[in-house]
C-alpha cells in the first residue's frame, strides 16, 4: 500500500498574483509537481515511463480553494493515491499552511494510462497496477499532526 507524500514548497514572488495572494493556476501546478515528485518516489519517473511506452495523464481536476495562501507562507503539498482500477488512477491532494494549522486547498484529479506515442488510452500495466496503490484505509491523510 501506498501512503500520503509530502514537499514542502515557500511561497515566491512568482506565485503571487495582482490581488496579492497565490495565484490559482499555481495550485494546480503545484498539484502536478507533488503529484511527479510522488510518482517518482514510487519509481515511476519519466525514465521508467519512456522505457514502458506509457505515461499517466491528467484528465479530470476538481478543486476547492479554501483559504488565500501569501508570499513568504510555508506550505505542505500532500498527496495521495485514493483508488485505481485498470484505466484510472485517482489522487488526491491536501495543502497545508502551518503557522495557521489549516488546510488551505483540497484537489482530485482523475490520471489516465496513455501510450506515448499515440495519447491513446491505455489499460494500466502490471507495473503501474503494483506501483500504484491507494493508502491504507485507516490513515487519515488530512490529519497534519499523525503523520
Amino acid at each position: 500500500m501506498s501512503q500520503v507524500f509530502d514537499f514542502k514548497i515557500k511561497v515566491e514572488l512568482e506565485h503571487i498574483d495582482v490581488l496579492g495572494h497565490v495565484n490559482n493556476v499555481v495550485y494546480i501546478a503545484w498539484m502536478q509537481q507533488v503529484a511527479q515528485q510522488h510518482s517518482e518516489q514510487l519509481g515511476l519517473g519519466l525514465a521508467e515511463f519512456q522505457q514502458l511506452k506509457h505515461a499517466m495523464v491528467a484528465v479530470e481536476h476538481h478543486v476547492q480553494y479554501r483559504k488565500a495562501a501569501q508570499l513568504d507562507d510555508e506550505i505542505i503539498l500532500r498527496t495521495w493515491l485514493s483508488k485505481i482500477d485498470s484505466m484510472y488512477s485517482f489522487r488526491e491532494y491536501a495543502f497545508y499552511r502551518e503557522k495557521d494549522q489549516s488546510v488551505i486547498f483540497i484537489g482530485k484529479t482523475k490520471w489516465a494510462c496513455v501510450e506515448i506515442a499515440t495519447g491513446r488510452p491505455k489499460r494500466l500495466s502490471p507495473t503501474f497496477l503494483q506501483t500504484y496503490q491507494p493508502i491504507d484505509a485507516e490513515i487519515n491523510p488530512y490529519d497534519f499532526y499523525k503523520l
